[in-house]
């Protein structure tokens, strides 16, 4: 889970302003953040399933996002790729 303030850094950073939290590229920097506490917290509890299904959800979510992105405008899907450093 992504704390307050680290959650409206990102709103800061990839928002238009601080309220702006529906915004796409907000909500793909907010995932990724979770994405990577997750995958953090699984490589020390490599049982943990509830949370690996938490993973592979927010991962899908932020794909379809991502699609989303890509399908209005290419040019801010690879604004924010690079941004964020995902690969593709």
């Amino acid at each position: 889970m992504v704390s307050k303030t680290q959650k409206e850094q990102i709103i800061k950073d990839f928002g238009a302003n601080p309220q702006d939290t529906g915004n796409a590229e907000v909500q793909v920097a907010l995932l990724t953040a979770d994405i990577a506490n997750l995958t953090e917290h699984l490589s020390v509890h490599k049982k943990d399933i509830t949370s690996r299904r938490s993973l592979l959800k927010k991962v899908a979510q932020r794909r379809h996002l991502l699609n989303f992105i890509l399908k209005k405008d290419v040019q801010r899907y690879k604004t924010i790729i690079e941004k964020l450093g995902i690969r593709k």
